[in-house]
């Protein structure tokens, strides 16, 4: 039986354009991620540099491109965040028939950037539906490694077997799937989080 349920961020409740940041970073002669920028970006969702030494970073590779417009490109992958998944998160937390936590991988500028764009108090009911709402950024580890569901775990007292991990990315769920939790890896497009009871 299912007591406790670990949901993902983006794209579960709020829609993303994967693609978008490296479509507007094209104008300064983006090409592919490197290993050098994909260490980059790690580093920062986990909280490794604050935002000002990211951007500074960043910018070493797009010497042309300005702090606004790298800001802006970074965050053009973040889309809308539907009233009904906001609205079904909500009403699953006030039933209390299951503990809810939030686990993303993601950082201070699209944090910030969702709160603004969904307003604060959308914001406020989002987090107030979870029991703990975790954030790489400010936990020091990031998904697909093992040792962010296992802190989660065992911080929580959770029996693997009867708690539920939610993520689009089937690199996550198959890592929570190998610590003995129960996974939904979420078909983007074809499935929706309010179809979330079918799997429990």
């Amino acid at each position: 039986m299912i007591k406790n349920i670990i949901l993902d961020f983006g794209d579960i409740f709020i829609d993303l354009d994967k693609p978008a940041t490296a479509r507007a970073m094209k104008k300064y002669g983006f090409t592919k991620l490197t290993p050098d920028l994909e260490t980059l970006f790690n580093a920062y969702e986990k909280g490794e540099m604050d935002s000002p030494s990211f951007l500074k970073q960043v910018s070493k590779y797009f010497p042309d491109a300005t702090e606004d417009y790298l800001i802006d490109a970074w965050n053009a992958i973040l889309k809308d965040f539907p009233k009904s998944r906001l609205d079904f998160v909500e009403q699953l937390g006030k039933e209390g028939r299951y503990r809810l936590f939030l686990l993303s991988n993601t950082n201070d500028l699209h944090i910030e950037f969702v709160r603004n764009r969904i307003g604060k108090e959308n914001f406020a009911r989002f987090e107030n539906s979870f029991e703990v709402f975790y954030l790489s950024y400010e936990m020091g580890m990031r998904k697909p490694d093992a040792e962010i569901f296992e802190f989660v775990l065992n911080t929580h007292n959770l029996v693997p077997e009867e708690t539920l991990f939610v993520d689009d990315t089937k690199e996550n769920t198959d890592t929570a799937a190998s610590l003995g939790i129960q996974v939904w890896n979420l078909q983007v497009g074809k499935e929706d989080i309010t179809e979330l009871k079918r799997h429990l």
